[in-house]
This record gives C-alpha cells, sequence and structure tokens, in this order.
C-alpha cells in the first residue's frame, strides 16, 4: 500500500551487455545497482531487451546444469540448419537466434520490496545470448514506485 505521504519516483538507465557467443549472462547485481541508484523501496522493476537475437530470462541461478540443460533443449528444439529457414543474411545462426528470442522473453518485472530485487532465493534474471559471435546487448532498466 502507498501511503499519503509517499514520493512517487521513476529512474531509467541502460546496461551494456558484452556477450561472449551463444550463452547465459546472470545480471542481477547490476540491475540491484540500478535499483539503489533509483532509491526506491516499494515498486516494480521493468527489464527490456533491445535486440531480437537475445532475449530475458528468471531462472535458477545455483546449479549451472539448469542452464546447460535449457541451452541443450533450445538447440535440439530450434537446430541451426541452413535449409529449414529462408532468413540466412547474417549467419546460420541468425534465423534460429530469432526464433529462441520469440519463445522466450524480451522483458521481465521484477517487484521491488524494501529497495531490493523481490527475486527468489534461487532465482536470477539472465540475459541470454542466441548468436554464436559477441555483442554488446543493451537492456533497459526502468524503475518506478515508492521512495
Amino acid at each position: 500500500m502507498i501511503s499519503s505521504a509517499a514520493t512517487f519516483r521513476q529512474h531509467q538507465e541502460i546496461l551494456v551487455i558484452a556477450t561472449q557467443g551463444k550463452s547465459l549472462h546472470n545480471f542481477n547485481s547490476k540491475i540491484q545497482a540500478v535499483v539503489q541508484h533509483s532509491g526506491v523501496k516499494t515498486g516494480l522493476c521493468t527489464v527490456f531487451v533491445r535486440h531480437t537475437s537475445a532475449s530475458l530470462i528468471i531462472q535458477e541461478n545455483a546449479d549451472p546444469d539448469v542452464l546447460t540443460d535449457l541451452a541443450i533443449f533450445f538447440a535440439q528444439l530450434v537446430p541451426e540448419d541452413g535449409r529449414r529457414y529462408r532468413h540466412s543474411t547474417e549467419g546460420l545462426d541468425d534465423m534460429p537466434a530469432h526464433i529462441r528470442s520469440a519463445l522466450t522473453k524480451t522483458s521481465e518485472h521484477i517487484p521491488i520490496v524494501n529497495g531490493r530485487l523481490g527475486l527468489g532465493t534461487w532465482q536470477g534474471v539472465f540475459l541470454w545470448e542466441h548468436r554464436q559471435r559477441p555483442h554488446q546487448r543493451e537492456v533497459i532498466v526502468h524503475v518506478s514506485g515508492e521512495v
């Protein structure tokens, strides 16, 4: 509940995440730093990736086998086979990367509780790079709520 004396604030930053090719990158600490910088104590944090061949997921951050299994599953579900797709302008991994992104998410919404991301003990926010080569990925972090 927002009290009548509460001050509402919005804050936004763009993070640049350097990827090393196809992989998952936990960037909770970078998001949390934006939340702390905002001063918001109770509210909502929206995270949005500005690309069509990378995505965001909230997933287990304790056992790396979970991420490995997810990567294997998606590689089998959406193989990098040039004979399957028309779009291959940027390489054989391009269209599969678009499909993987479409099957996951480009944004996540996380509650802010007492000035911290309201994630569960085993949850992490991951940028999922779906392309083979390294990229600089931009992620917008928007924080709004009561200070």
